[in-house]
């Protein structure tokens, strides 16, 4: 028999014994820990730093009273109607008219739950920075997959610091905050091969605004040659995409925002044609220089995902306004991250090519795009400002014109232009200065600091017959007229 604490027949083997300790040398040594860090964590830090650069950059101009135009006030008169569930009226672009019969962007609705939440503009422009800072994240992730943690960050760095989306987002708000990351993860699927998850991304352009139906089109088209070979089924569905997407375009072009508007869409006569391409021609090759050469290197254009910029930069450079020509404002902002990522699936072809110099090309050119894109930021880029002590300081001028602006009361129908009207289109009915086709406001509030005008009492009768003003105050070359008759 067996003897006391022996194991007898059938009872289970003894336990194995537990594993030594994990050495020193077993663990991951510390360059692996970092690059995996760097692969998890690093795009999610970049974006929030991303992110407090562009909003810091945004609301000090706002503070300052710096706003560019009045698209500012547009937007914020159709998000405030969104928030009360109104039809989007925007009075700014004449009264009782529908921001959808100026521009195809119910995306912008969206914003309404925050807004009426926290009124103001400022909503605005938080909302956008976070867009655009949250573009950056399937960028780098993208890059870094394709090319490793240190070039992916290098990419992706570089993208959050081109030129294209830093004049978004100097140029207070657009629409186009929606389609920037909508493209940027469209373009990640598409590199991770998930065609249809590239095909889902780009769908929802179609709510941004009317040409971005030429953009689904040209990015579903990508995906069909990507997947061409190795998903018939899914290159059939993406050629089924890119036909809906042109047809939705026109649809929207030719019957959805006239239906919205009384002259149907006024935008036809910038529009311009194949007549006018070379139009201003050194303007648009150096906008094209700008977008290819400091973004990319040139190395772009070895990627078929650059296709997806042509239909924007087609309507552009084909337009009759020369303000689309150049690279100011916020129409480059779309390219940004079709070039960032054509440029990333180039060099991860490019670093095996059989020719030495393409190779060494291909390895340098992450750090050269990051090292352009800082020194651009450092110097003549708007995210120079948050380097300087005045960014940060509300100016005499703005403090008057604000402690100005106070005295007009709540609800009232003000004819003003900028940048007084963005500090009145949360609380007051605001028209564009001398766009009020008939209606005759309670206040008309305009800078006249240059003496443009004259006596602002006889503008103001000039602008309403029969009615009477009386002066309430000036502040900086602002003046306040208030209707007394």
């Amino acid at each position: 028999m067996p003897t006391s604490g022996s194991p007898s027949a059938g009872t289970t083997a003894p336990r194995t014994a537990p594993a030594a300790p994990t050495t020193a040398a077993a663990r991951p040594a510390p360059r692996v820990r970092a690059a995996a860090w760097a692969r998890r964590r690093a795009p999610y830090a970049l974006t929030a730093a991303l992110f407090a650069a562009y909003a810091t950059l945004s609301v000090t101009r706002h503070r300052r009273m710096e706003d560019a135009s009045y698209d500012l006030g547009i937007f914020e008169q159709a998000v405030r109607a969104y928030a009360h569930l109104q039809a989007p009226v925007v009075d700014l672009k004449g009264p009782g008219t529908l921001v959808l019969g100026d521009h195809f962007s119910p995306v912008i609705a969206l914003i309404a739950p925050l807004y009426r939440i926290f009124p103001g503009p400022v909503t605005l422009l938080v909302v956008q920075a976070a867009l655009f800072a949250l573009s950056a994240l399937p960028v780098t992730r993208a890059s870094t997959r394709l090319l490793g943690p240190a070039r992916g960050l290098a990419l992706g760095a570089a993208y959050g610091l081109s030129w294209g989306i830093q004049r978004a987002v100097e140029f207070d708000f657009h629409e186009i905050c929606f389609a920037v990351p909508l493209i940027a993860f469209a373009l990640e699927a598409l590199l991770a091969r998930r065609w249809r998850a590239a095909l889902t991304w780009g769908l929802p352009l179609l709510l941004v605004k009317e040409d971005q139906g030429l953009t689904l089109a040209a990015l579903a088209l990508v995906v069909a040659w990507r997947a061409r070979r190795t998903d018939r089924r899914a290159a059939r569905l993406a050629l089924g995409v890119a036909a809906a997407g042109a047809v939705a375009a026109a649809l929207v072009f030719t019957v959805v925002i006239p239906a919205f508007a009384a002259d149907g869409y006024t935008y036809w006569q910038k529009a311009g044609g194949p007549g006018t391409a070379l139009h201003g021609l050194g303007t648009k090759l150096t906008t094209l220089a700008w977008v290819l050469i400091p973004t990319s290197g040139l190395l772009a254009l070895r990627s078929p995902l650059l296709w997806v910029a042509l239909p924007t930069l087609g309507w552009r450079f084909t337009a009759a306004d020369p303000n689309y020509w150049s690279t100011d404002w916020h129409y480059s902002a779309v390219l940004m991250p079709v070039v960032t990522l054509a440029l990333a699936d180039a060099l991860d072809r490019e670093r095996r090519s059989p020719r030495p110099w393409l190779r060494s090309y291909a390895h340098q050119l992450p750090g050269a795009v990051l090292a352009a894109a800082l020194a651009l930021s450092a110097t003549s880029l708007p995210l120079a400002r948050l380097g300087e002590r005045a960014a940060y300081e509300k100016p005499a001028r703005a403090v008057a014109l604000e402690r100005l602006l106070a005295r007009i009361p709540d609800g009232v129908s003000v004819e003003a232009d900028y940048p007084a009207l963005t500090r009145l289109t949360s609380r007051c009915r605001v028209f564009w200065l001398g766009g009020t086709r008939g209606v005759r406001p309670a206040y008309l509030v305009f800078d006249n600091a240059d003496g443009r005008v004259g006596d602002p009492l006889a503008y103001a009768g000039r602008l309403h017959p029969g009615s009477r003003f009386a002066l309430v105050g000036e502040a900086g070359g602002t003046v306040l007229l208030e209707r007394r008759l």
